[in-house]
């Protein structure tokens, strides 16, 4: 029988390999737009916190520096797909 790891980052590192496919399965099948982007960039966030937490060990930090990390990878998320929503929004289609 398998035997579940005790640690914590072995499910972590199981799901960052799995968010990891999802994207790349999303992004090889061509799938384009506005919510493909959206959703590549939300998994990119989840996968990102997941770091964050477990493997910079920010989960049992002093909530202020929980704050600062995971408010700078919201920004930093929220300005990525804004910079694509507005290049969209330039863009004429012929």
């Amino acid at each position: 029988m398998l035997a579940l790891p005790k640690d914590r980052r072995h499910g972590t590192w199981l799901l960052l390999v799995l968010a990891t496919g999802i994207t790349c399965w999303v992004r090889a099948g061509g799938i384009v737009g506005l919510a493909a982007a959206a959703g590549t960039l939300a998994i990119a966030y989840f996968k990102g916190r997941l770091v964050i937490l477990d493997f910079m060990e920010l989960r049992d930090a002093p909530i202020i520096w929980r704050a600062v990390f995971e408010g700078w990878l919201l920004v930093v998320s929220i300005l990525i797909f804004a910079a694509y929503w507005l290049s969209l929004a330039g863009r004429v289609d012929a």
